[in-house]
């Protein structure tokens, strides 16, 4: 019995999970038997293949990234990089990851998985973020519990902090944009918020001092410099903001694979060597992760075959309609309420948005800033806590989905802001 309600109190993501199928199931029931839909669990049945094979597909797809970044991470262990940016960040890292030691590696790996997010390099960030949450795993207690840094981690990861978000401006210029890059600013504040937000809540959970003058300085100078950023990107015309940000983006990519191999060469490290031990992890991590996607993602599409995810919207639209409130951003919640789930179905219901309703449009628009805001908290959340066997997530997936809220709701207010 003891062991019962820390199993009842802890294993969010099972309930959830459980939630998504069972709901998935009633719903075609219902279809089935009130309104004569028989198509609806074939759909649902070739969902629930065609999502397990995207799993292997999108595991089998990272064993290279996972290879090439995991390969790079070491050379930059061998060669000191990653202890001198944590001993740079320390300062900060030490007030928001307080049970880290101070200098510990982990640190310079937690700063370029966030430094890889935030210039949108999603292929980048994934194995960087694999490898700090492996080494938190290490500095762990309680090898089956989520730690504080671990939480913390996966908060900052999921509240989806973009400071060029590259693919939704390509996405935007595909379907036909007047100003592919009209939502940067608007999804650059988006996403600030939910940041902002994700930081509060770990932090008053974690009783971390957010007042402290290490922090202040800190948030203080992000909050600058993201304000400079605006400031000189906005002044550029379109084409010329596309090329500044997607060569900013390529830059920095290559930048890190450079710098870290001089500063191995520096340290009389043997590159090749280093980067073959790390790159061999790769495909032990992308293995490890294979059940954990199959799980989340054949749960997430079901939800979506059968129905219950329009249904959902046509709900919430009455709901909103009977109090009085403009619906108008109603036909964007799809793309809000997929991203915490599953991003490659944000990715299409964003697409499928700008098509239905025109690239230009107020939903169209509103789609690519819900996209931006936040990250796919459950997805992040199965992969990085499986693939170091974490059971008991705590307040992870709370202070997730709050990050996730704040985000939609300040991109709805932005969005009427800028283009209602």
């Amino acid at each position: 019995m003891r062991m019962a309600a820390p199993l009842l109190k802890e294993m969010v993501l099972n309930y959830i999970w459980i939630a998504f199928i069972v709901i998935a199931f009633i719903v075609g029931l219902v279809k089935l038997a009130f309104f004569g839909d028989y198509e609806v669990f074939p759909a649902m049945k070739d969902m629930l293949f065609a999502q397990a094979e995207t799993a292997f597909e999108i595991s089998l797809g990272l064993t290279g990234m996972l290879s090439l970044w995991l390969g790079v991470m070491k050379v930059g262990e061998r060669g000191g990089v990653v202890n001198a940016l944590a001993r740079l960040l320390g300062p900060v890292f030490q007030k928001l990851f307080p049970d880290i030691p101070k200098g510990h590696p982990v640190t310079g790996s937690i700063f370029m998985n966030l430094s890889a997010n935030m210039l949108g390099l999603d292929n980048a960030a994934t194995p960087m973020g694999l490898k700090a949450m492996e080494q938190m795993q290490e500095l762990n207690t309680k090898k089956d519990t989520a730690s504080n840094s671990m939480i913390m981690f996966l908060v900052l990861n999921t509240s989806g902090l973009t400071l060029i978000p590259v693919s939704i401006l390509v996405y935007r210029a595909q379907q036909g944009a007047a100003q592919p890059t009209d939502v940067f600013v608007p999804i650059l504040l988006a996403t600030f918020f939910s940041t902002m937000a994700g930081i509060i809540i770990t932090s008053l959970y974690q009783r971390i001092n957010l007042f402290s003058r290490t922090l202040i300085l800190a948030l203080g100078g992000m909050c600058v410099a993201v304000a400079a950023l605006m400031w000189g990107l906005t002044r550029l015309d379109s084409a010329t903001m596309n090329l500044v940000s997607v060569s900013i983006a390529d830059i920095m990519l290559i930048s890190i694979i450079v710098l870290f191999i001089l500063a191995g060469m520096r340290k009389r490290v043997n590159c090749y060597d280093a980067f073959i031990e790390g790159a061999k992890e790769g495909f032990t991590t992308a293995v490890r992760i294979i059940p954990y996607l199959v799980a989340i993602l054949v749960a997430v599409g079901l939800f979506r075959a059968s129905g219950a995810m329009d249904a959902l919207i046509d709900g919430l639209s009455w709901c909103i309609a009977a109090i009085g409130i403009d619906t108008d951003f109603v036909g964007a919640l799809p793309t809000a309420l997929m991203k915490p789930l599953s991003g490659g179905g944000a990715r299409g219901m964003m697409v499928n948005a700008m098509e239905t309703y025109g690239a230009d449009s107020f939903v169209g628009r509103l789609s690519c800033i819900f996209q931006g805001s936040t990250d796919t908290t459950f997805y992040i959340l199965a992969v990085y806590f499986g693939s170091v066997g974490i059971r008991y997530t705590r307040h992870a997936v709370t202070c997730g989905l709050f990050a996730d809220f704040v985000g939609i709701v300040a991109g709805i207010f932005i969005a009427y802001m800028f283009f209602g």
